[in-house]
């Protein structure tokens, strides 16, 4: 009864336009109310010392830092020189600029692992570029969306980073090193429909006539950007440094590359850059603290134990065929 009323709650809240982390936050709280009936107001104690202990952990130290590396490789112009470069590659016909902004998602990816960030910086080149050149809003939106979903897997990986911290015994460069394969194949699965798709409706049949960019003045330009996922997971592959360190040494190569290399940033734009950073963190930590009250409730409840031993009975008490 109280497991149903947690999820009533929960489904609830979010068909009703609430933030995942309100609607998790309040379905646990009204959980944790309604099994201490004598007490209900016990749940109002538990929910910020789980809020705390959710994200009180050394490890999500790396998620603001991924998230403002995201952030600066988006203002330094590291993404538009990858944008160059891989059409340098791929060349330009009907279909390449959607696998273009799908190559650059899959490697800023191997960058931030900030999905937010990494929509943001591919999408604020190639969303442009393929409007000129016909592609509808709606499928441009679609590719870049889902191209910067890819960083769920592709390391480094807020989402891993995150998993480790809740699953005892897992293994952040464990899960970088598992995820990379399956990211690349995630990636190549978007590119096929997507070149499929432009050249049956004909998307970015303007693209023919305009010149391929010189190879090697691309890889010059974008050599640095290229160089970033070297840096960041050779780094923790050869024992270097840790996952939270090699975030802290993204952005300091970021900035570098920003003020001293491409002198795309100046101090002034340091301000608006940490402004952006700090405001997708909070969101994500927001979310995290409330689904640690979520969780809490699920585990104080024993609600996988009554379901699972609920389906074992429901399975014995089966007359056999």
């Amino acid at each position: 009864m109280i497991g149903t009323l947690l999820f009533v709650v929960f489904i609830a809240l979010m068909l009703a336009g609430a933030p995942i982390g309100v609607a998790l936050g309040i379905g646990g709280i009204a959980a944790i109310a309604a099994a201490n009936v004598d007490v209900p107001w016990w749940g109002l104690f538990a929910a910020p010392q789980n809020m705390h202990a959710s994200i009180a952990k050394y490890p999500l130290l790396a998620l603001p830092m991924f998230v403002l590396v995201g952030s600066i490789f988006d203002r330094s112009g590291v993404a538009r020189r990858m944008v160059t470069f891989a059409e340098a590659c791929v060349g330009r016909a009907p279909g390449t600029l959607p696998m273009v902004a799908i190559l650059v998602a899959m490697v800023l990816g191997g960058i931030s692992g900030s999905g937010p960030a990494n929509a943001a910086a591919v999408g604020g080149v190639m969303i442009a570029a393929m409007a000129k050149a016909g592609y509808p809003a709606a499928f441009s939106a679609s590719v870049v969306g889902a191209a910067a979903a890819t960083d769920i897997l592709i390391p480094p990986s807020i989402a891993f980073i995150v998993y480790s911290v809740n699953v005892p015994g897992a293994s952040v460069p464990a899960l970088f090193a598992a995820g990379m394969v399956p990211g690349i194949l995630a990636g190549l699965a978007l590119i096929v429909p997507a070149v499929l798709i432009s050249r049956r409706h004909g998307f970015g049949e303007s693209e023919r006539s305009r010149a391929r960019p010189p190879f090697w003045h691309s890889l010059g330009a974008a050599s640095w950007g290229l160089a970033a996922p070297v840096l960041i997971l050779g780094g923790m592959r050869v024992g270097w440094f840790t996952p939270t360190e090699a975030a802290v040494v993204a952005v300091a190569y970021g900035l570098f590359i920003g003020i001293a290399i491409h002198r795309s940033i100046g101090w002034r734009d340091l301000y608006p850059i940490f402004r952006e950073a700090t405001e997708v963190s909070a969101v994500i930590m927001l979310v995290l603290a409330l689904a640690g009250i979520f969780a809490y409730a699920v585990n104080t409840l024993a609600l996988p134990t009554r379901w699972s031993r609920r389906s074992r009975t429901s399975a014995s008490v089966r007359p056999a065929p």
